[in-house]
């Protein structure tokens, strides 16, 4: 008979190549949650935040064969204090481990790969290291969710996690005309250029360039489920830029540096840092309508601008949530609460909504 004060909680990345339970007393939940906006983590996921919780002592992954810990791949930073974990296949973030003797083998996990991850058995509460996004980054639009204030939490000023949680800038992010997108480990590294008069004028590239700034290119928040379990959180950033406005050349096949790819359905290809798990580029056919003028998304979580992790002199944002139907439901509370804070967020630089479609 099974026990009614454990709960089971099933998590699966998208492929299936890492799949377990976690059994759960039932008087523990939820579990109290997190998003962590630091540059690690962003530069880590592709994402602007992750979503993570803190299993409880004694409580580990129990794997759904054929899967296995095998299929995860780690990741350990210089000067790191725990690894980074994510699926081989995939590249969905699962979980980080304490790697320092206070705090061996402790699993902080992510909560956006759990078949129930609403706040019944996750409770976001807390945002935490958002000054490392120099512009508040999503945590701006998430000032409550359910009802209830989210904290912000910050080391103090001098505090050495306050600032090894901003990786070093690259010197040609002070170009004007060329930001920088690279993961945390910087085996994927190029840049991206303003508008230019070809995609201007291009019937398809122009298409996906601001309409209120013309330097610009479109930003858009994202919470489909495919997405949710190819990164491992809740939701990702992404912008849409041609494949030729890339330095250096990135070939159809979306292979650079240590990039790996994984199709995730038909015509739909995605790439992510194999060494420390960044996603990376989403392409599908539709925006492949030739060799001179394919369109990308890129991961805004791996983009470099120097005033902050929005890179609002880089992007115009819509304030309409991408798959909104999916995020709501997986879990409705805090897509309700995106939905409105992302188009509050908006409006407030824009001056109204931007619902614009992205081809």
């Amino acid at each position: 008979m099974a026990d009614s004060n454990i709960k089971s909680l099933e998590a699966k990345c998208y492929c299936g190549s890492v799949h377990f339970t976690i059994d759960i007393p039932t008087a523990k939940l939820p579990l109290a949650t997190h998003l962590c906006h630091c540059s690690i983590c962003r530069y880590q996921s592709g994402a602007p935040a992750v979503f993570h919780t803190e299993l409880p002592d004694d409580v580990e992954p129990r794997y759904i064969a054929p899967s296995s810990p095998v299929n995860l791949t780690t990741y350990v930073g210089e000067g790191r204090t725990s690894s980074w974990q994510f699926c081989s296949t995939c590249g969905c973030h699962i979980a980080t481990v304490g790697i320092q003797p206070d705090r061996l083998g402790r699993i902080v996990m992510s909560t956006s790969i759990f078949k129930e991850g609403g706040p019944e058995n996750f409770k976001i509460s807390r945002h935490i290291y958002t000054d490392s996004t120099g512009d508040g980054g999503i945590a701006s639009m998430l000032t409550s969710i359910g009802g209830r204030e989210i904290e912000v939490w910050n080391p103090p000023e001098g505090d050495a996690g306050a600032t090894k949680a901003i990786p070093d800038k690259k010197p040609d992010i002070d170009d004007p005309d060329r930001l920088r997108a690279e993961c945390y480990c910087g085996g994927v590294s190029f840049t991206i250029q303003r508008p230019t008069h070809e995609a201007l004028n291009d019937e398809f590239m122009s298409t996906f360039v601001s309409p209120l700034d013309r330097t610009k290119w479109l930003g858009t928040l994202d919470a489909c489920d495919d997405c949710r379990l190819v990164t491992g959180t809740h939701v990702i950033g992404w912008t849409f830029v041609p494949l030729k406005v890339c330095e250096p050349a990135i070939a159809s096949d979306l292979l650079i540096g240590t990039a790996k790819t994984y199709v995730s359905s038909p015509g739909v290809l995605r790439s992510f840092c194999g060494t420390c798990g960044a996603t990376v580029f989403y392409s599908c056919d539709d925006r492949h309508v030739g060799l001179d003028s394919q369109v990308v998304d890129v991961a805004v979580g791996i983009l470099q601008a120097r005033e902050g992790s929005m890179a609002e002199s880089w992007l115009t944002w819509r304030s309409r949530l991408g798959a909104e139907g999916s995020g709501r439901r997986y879990d409705n509370e805090f897509t309700e609460a995106l939905v409105e804070g992302s188009k509050k967020w908006v409006i407030e630089r824009c001056g109204k909504e931007l619902t614009f479609t992205i081809g």
